[in-house]
C-alpha cells in the first residue's frame, strides 16, 4: 500500500496503538473518529456473533441429547455432548457477567439460533429434519440452567 494511504489502511495494529495513545493524551481532534466508531461497533457485533454461535452449539448438543437417548451413555456420545453443553453454558455465563445486555440479545435470538442448531444437528446426526421440533422446545432459562438436560 502507498505510504500516503491512511495509517488505518496501511497498518491496522499500529493504527490501534496510535489511536489509544491519542485518546489517553486527550488529543481527541487528532483521532480517526470515523474508523474508531466503526471498529467499536464491530466489536459489539463480534460479541453478538460469539453469543449466537455459543448458543447454537449449546442447542445443537441439547438436541443431540434429546434425539438420541441411546447414545447418551455410549463411549463417544454422552461425555462429548455433556462437555460441550457445560463449556458453552460456562462461556455464555462469563460473557453475560461481563456484558449483561448480551443476555437480552441471546434471549431475543433463541428461536432464530435454534433453527441453525437444528440444521447442524441434522447434518451431524444424519437424521431427517422431521425428527426435530419446528420451534425451540426449550426456554432460555432451561437452556441456561446448569442442571438442565432434555428428556
Amino acid at each position: 500500500m502507498k505510504e500516503t494511504a491512511p495509517l488505518y489502511d496501511r497498518d491496522f495494529y499500529e493504527w490501534t496503538a496510535h489511536s489509544a495513545q491519542l485518546l489517553r493524551q486527550g488529543r481527541f481532534a487528532e483521532v480517526d473518529a470515523a474508523n474508531l466508531a466503526a471498529e467499536i461497533e464491530d466489536m459489539g457485533k463480534r460479541d453478538q456473533r460469539e453469543v449466537r454461535n455459543r448458543l447454537k452449539v449449546l442447542l445443537a448438543h441439547l438436541l443431540k441429547w434429546a434425539a438420541q437417548p441411546g447414545l447418551r451413555y455410549a463411549e463417544s456420545g454422552a461425555s462429548s455432548w455433556l462437555d460441550a453443553i457445560r463449556e458453552q453454558r460456562s462461556q455464555l455465563e462469563s460473557i453475560f457477567e461481563q456484558s449483561p445486555s448480551l443476555e437480552r440479545h441471546a434471549r431475543e435470538s433463541l428461536d432464530q439460533v435454534f433453527c441453525k442448531a437444528v440444521e447442524d444437528a441434522v447434518y451431524e446426526m444424519g437424521l431427517p429434519r422431521g425428527r426435530f421440533p419446528a420451534t425451540c422446545p426449550f426456554t432460555f432459562e432451561q437452556v441456561s440452567r446448569k442442571a438442565f438436560l432434555p428428556d
